[in-house]
């Protein structure tokens, strides 16, 4: 069986939460229930680490502001981790090129990375924390659920993260005009900050004489 499914819902995953692909595909490979997982995924020290980096993006994840900040870290990260695993899939197998797993994983990954960035800076220009929780929980949900179910259903759930991915990036489409107007208003309120400018509607001490 070819293991492209599990390389593209992989890379669709890692995009969103890298660590939890990495911890996933490791504790299944580690406890038995899957033989197509890497042996390097499953080495202690790899998963002790993808653990602790799980906990702290779950932190920081759903907090305003702090998830931009841990997104923009990690534009780097996450397609890299997509390629990364899906190379490691695909030597596993042996039925994909790894050079194309690791295009293939590391794309998707970088698809689906700027979905879920663009996003959250959509959403933090929300005056309430709760939908950063919202959205996180949902995000770690679903990377757990269709990573869970690749590993028995692999072309069902690419088509699921498929889906997923589609719908995330037309979402972002009609997101983005949102996302401008918060810059645009943040850019405004900082220039008048700098200048001494009085908010819209008010007046200057001069302006009074």
């Amino acid at each position: 069986m070819s293991v492209l499914p599990l390389v593209f819902t992989s890379g669709w995953a890692s995009g969103v939460n890298a660590y939890a692909v990495v911890l996933l595909l490791g504790v299944f490979g580690a406890t038995g229930l899957s033989d197509d997982v890497p042996e390097t995924l499953q080495r202690p020290e790899v998963l002790v680490m993808a653990g602790v980096l799980f906990l702290c993006e779950a932190v920081a994840d759903k907090i305003p502001y702090v998830d931009s900040a841990w997104d923009s870290v990690h534009t780097v990260i996450r397609p890299v981790a997509g390629a990364w695993v899906g190379a490691l899939l695909a030597g596993q197998s042996g039925s994909l090129s790894e050079v194309a797993a690791g295009l293939i994983g590391g794309s998707t990954a970088l698809a689906s990375h700027a979905v879920k960035a663009g996003t959250r800076m959509a959403v933090n220009t929300s005056p309430e924390p709760f939908s950063n929780v919202i959205l996180s929980l949902a995000e770690d949900l679903g990377v757990g659920g269709v990573v869970a179910f690749a590993m028995f259903h692999p072309e069902a759930a690419a088509v699921m993260a498929g889906v997923l991915l589609l719908a995330g990036l037309l979402t972002l489409f009609f997101l983005i005009s949102r996302i401008r107007r918060f810059r645009r208003r943040r850019a405004r309120r900082r220039e008048e900050k700098r200048l001494g400018k009085p908010a819209a509607g008010g007046r200057s001490v001069s302006g009074g004489r």
